[in-house]
């Protein structure tokens, strides 16, 4: 498989002293450098992705450095500069007083042709998070991903370059990300301030980032998420083990929570009643762990992998080879946990085993969910008519509390089939995927504070009432009218207002509201008591 590069290698061997240069220019693998080391009082060395060897015998000297510094961009923050129009980078090394005793100089290529592997993932508008070992190709990636969205997808593309190295030193970009815009980050530590810049000021469809590396960054991401925009990104990390072990970074694939069981669930799972569960939805959609130019492992469903591996199950992932001929080649592999499955929980167990129930869910205990109708059912529709479906809840107590009240509904375990979903207040905060789907769906979940009989009882009790006394009422009317509300009081001279905790899909919306309503918001707080801030400009 041949790729077409933009290298302007030239341009940056002009920079070294003369006889660096004049043999660098005789290198037969020039095409494939990756790295000039220099070194005071060392030889000076270059990189291949390989090997590497010295290029002269004689030790670097005080006036070589020198004679880099003065023909490039200065340094930054961040120890990091470039030249201009350029994606070469010049790293320095510095004494304990400041003094340059060192240069990492790293080739920057364009390389059009590489995302071929990947590149039906990227239409899909999903966020996709890659990871890889440095000089891997990362970045050469992030770089064509932006070109190709911006260019041949038309989408709205903004590129935020904390250290210059996706689009390149100066005020204007390379031609390499194509129509993307980029924003520049004065010092790494403001990265995530312009992340939320970027959609607050310039409406993008697709951001792009490059190493996510703070929790900052994280939180930054998530919010953008939120907001509807396609993320498209890399981490520190090789593997999605890697990241899920990673206390920084973790919450980019949902986090991780120690949750402790109930001897029934303990008994039922045969783990430990003190187990791992994903915390909340990843905000990374994809997971792409790049083995090499031309082979790559895809996560094709982020919160299914994290469930599976904190339950020691083992995951499928999509394994992917581009051919020299151009032709790829894709086969599903089957990948063991290096997680014990008595210390793992969390995932919906319909994605595991279909046989077995549903694990637990939780809720605010004021979930604003009511009983939900559709074209099936009147609005009048009475509980003995109600199919229920229990997650987390005994189902066993659920039977008789019906039995007692002399109530005929059925007790169901397909969420397709389901009036409504009922669990309890502990199980609610796990996330899963089938409690997303009955969320986004307008399916109602009532959650009770306990898994007890009289908790049942209740329940079934409020809900008789509920359905008979008034018709259903939808949670997103709810939430977008708290919306307008907090909106009337930022224009009557409030200077932000907090609304109430809402799932990720509602939070979404109020986001958009804001947006369309020239008001600011962010999200604060984690799952389930996240929520949205709005703000005056």
């Amino acid at each position: 498989m041949s790729y077409s590069t933009n290298t302007d290698i030239e341009n940056l061997i002009e920079k070294l002293p003369t006889d660096l240069s004049i043999k660098l220019l005789s290198e037969q693998k020039l095409n494939q450098l990756l790295e000039i080391i220099l070194d005071i009082g060392r030889q000076p060395q270059i990189r291949y992705l390989d090997e590497s060897q010295f290029i002269s015998s004689r030790e670097v000297t005080e006036e070589d450095l020198e004679f880099v510094i003065n023909r490039i961009g200065s340094f930054g923050t961040d120890n990091r500069a470039g030249i201009e129009r350029s994606l070469h980078r010049i790293s320095a090394i510095r004494n304990r007083n400041g003094k340059v005793v060192g240069l990492t100089i790293r080739i920057g290529r364009a390389v059009y042709g590489t995302i071929k592997i990947i590149e039906d993932l990227i239409s899909t508008g999903k966020s996709l998070l890659l990871l890889g070992r440095p000089g891997v190709g990362k970045t050469t990636m992030l770089r064509e991903i932006a070109r190709i969205l911006s260019d041949e997808a038309d989408r709205r593309v903004i590129v935020v370059d904390t250290s210059n190295e996706i689009a390149g030193d100066g005020d204007i970009p390379h031609e390499g990300i194509g129509k993307s815009r980029r924003m520049q980050v004065a010092s790494p530590s403001k990265q995530h301030s312009v992340m939320i810049e970027a959609v607050e000021n310039h409406m993008p469809e697709v951001i792009v980032i490059d190493e996510i590396s703070t929790e900052l960054e994280s939180e930054a991401s998530r919010t953008i998420a939120e907001r509807g925009v396609q993320l498209v990104a890399t981490a520190h990390g090789n593997t999605l083990d890697n990241l899920l072990m990673n206390p920084t970074l973790s919450d980019l694939i949902g986090g991780i929570d120690s949750v402790t069981l109930g001897d029934e669930e303990a008994k039922r799972r045969r783990t430990q009643k003190t187990v791992l569960e994903r915390r909340s939805p990843p905000t990374f959609d994809i997971l792409i762990e790049i083995q090499g130019w031309n082979q790559v492992n895809i996560h094709a469903d982020v919160a299914t992998s994290v469930d599976k591996m904190l339950r020691g199950y083992p995951i499928e992932l999509d394994s992917r080879i581009l051919l020299e001929n151009g032709e790829l080649e894709s086969k599903q592999i089957t990948l063991k946990t290096t997680l014990d499955s008595r210390n793992g929980g969390i995932s919906d167990r319909s994605t595991l085993d279909a046989e077995s129930e549903p694990t637990i869910w939780t809720i605010r205990e004021n979930a604003k969910s009511e009983p939900y109708t559709d074209n099936k059912k009147s609005e009048t529709s009475e509980i003995d008519k109600t199919k229920i479906l229990s997650y987390g809840i005994n189902k066993g107590k659920l039977f008789n509390a019906l039995k007692m009240g002399n109530r005929s509904a059925e007790i169901v375990n397909d969420i397709n089939e389901a009036d409504l979903l009922l669990t309890s207040k502990t199980f609610y905060r796990r996330r899963t995927k089938l409690l997303r789907e009955a969320e986004d769906n307008g399916l109602p979940v009532y959650v009770l504070r306990k898994n007890t009989g009289p908790q049942i009882h209740q329940f079934l009790k409020a809900l008789d009432r509920s359905q008979r006394q008034k018709p259903a009422s939808d949670i997103t009317s709810t939430a977008l009218n708290e919306a307008e509300e907090a909106a009337d009081k930022l224009r009557q001279g409030s200077r932000h207002a907090d609304l109430n905790p809402q799932v990720a899909y509602v939070r979404r919306l109020q986001h958009l509201f804001a947006e369309q309503n020239g008001f600011k918001s962010s999200s604060s707080g984690k799952e389930p008591d996240r929520k949205v801030v709005l703000y005056r400009r």
